[in-house]
């Protein structure tokens, strides 16, 4: 699998160059999460997701072009079912998102790994979620040190992954 399809991307030294964003607040650093897929560098503006223990939106938005955006799901930091999985994760490789972010649950980690899309997220769960069609589609959401708003720079590497609210 590739890295990202253009200039390398340093999250260390992105952060080290913006103090005064980190300071701010106009350039935040999420927690630590599972880093999954075949894409290990990604950067894009964010579409952003926020649901509970249901995928639909998801399911819908990945199998839209992607146009090397990131998608940031707010699952309300469940872990007791997985929003995305393999097949999702080849949608959303095969559209053109660069990166999935989920605060919550992924299953299907061999699956993911050989897609061309990162991935992060909390934790692996093997059950399913609902599908209910209930969540909300480009609103700000909440992640794990972060709040995240539609059209934010989110840039991720092995290192983690910032959000700017402005390109850098």
């Amino acid at each position: 699998m590739s890295d990202f399809a253009g200039p390398r991307v340093s999250t260390t030294d992105l952060c080290d160059a913006n103090e005064a964003r980190l300071l701010d607040g106009s350039l935040q650093v999420l927690a630590p999460l599972m880093a999954l897929g075949g894409r290990i560098e990604f950067a894009g503006a964010a579409v952003t997701l926020k649901l509970f223990e249901d995928n639909s939106l998801l399911a819908d938005a990945v199998k839209t072009p992607g146009q090397g955006r990131v998608l940031v799901v707010d699952g309300g930091g469940s872990v007791r079912c997985a929003v995305l999985g393999g097949n999702l994760a080849q949608a959303a490789a095969s559209n053109g998102w660069s990166a999935v972010i989920v605060n919550g649950a992924v299953r299907d980690a061999n699956e993911i790994d050989a897609c061309d899309v990162a991935v992060r997220a909390l934790a692996l769960n093997p059950r399913r979620s609902v599908k209910r069609g209930v969540g909300e589609r480009d609103v700000p959401v909440a992640m794990p040190g972060a709040t995240v708003r539609p059209g934010d720079w989110v840039y991720g590497d092995r290192d983690g992954v910032i959000v700017s609210a402005v390109p850098l």
